[in-house]
């Protein structure tokens, strides 16, 4: 069985600033930007490259089971670049407020990059969604 993780639910207080944050300042495509229903928007969106796309929505139900998230409440995900570097001067040229980059030390993060796979950079959305930039070896294709 193949599991593709391919949509995630970006959870929003104001949609248009949202997508205005993704398009503008992260460069992500608008895929789709819809009343599904009356009441109901969904806004799609995917990062040049990613085979997985993020959706802000407005008026869904909650799926069964489960409850809403909080603007603000998801953490951690992780965009891999080639060159954190570019990177972070992109998203800052595009005004994303980006962390300098750091690595993981001995015992604590540390200023500057470090060695595969252990440079980052982080950054939150408008509502306080919290990204993180990873530099990658190679583009995904590659690995």
């Amino acid at each position: 069985m193949e599991l593709t993780l391919e949509v995630v639910m970006v959870p929003s207080s104001d949609l248009d600033r949202t997508k205005t944050f993704y398009e503008k300042g992260c460069g992500f495509n608008v895929d789709l930007d819809q009343e599904v229903a009356p009441g109901i928007r969904i806004i799609q969106m995917t990062p040049p490259g990613s085979r997985c796309s993020i959706s802000l929505g407005s008026g869904l139900p909650d799926p069964p089971g489960q409850s809403a998230m909080t603007p603000g409440s998801l953490q951690g995900l992780q965009l891999c670049v080639t060159d954190i570097a570019a990177a972070h001067a992109e998203f800052t040229e595009r005004g994303v407020e980006v962390s300098p980059v750091q690595h993981v030390g001995a015992t604590s993060w540390e200023d500057g990059p470090g060695d595969t796979w252990n440079s980052f950079a982080f950054f939150k959305d408008p509502d306080g969604n919290g990204w993180v930039l990873q530099e990658a070896p190679a583009p995904l294709s590659e690995r």
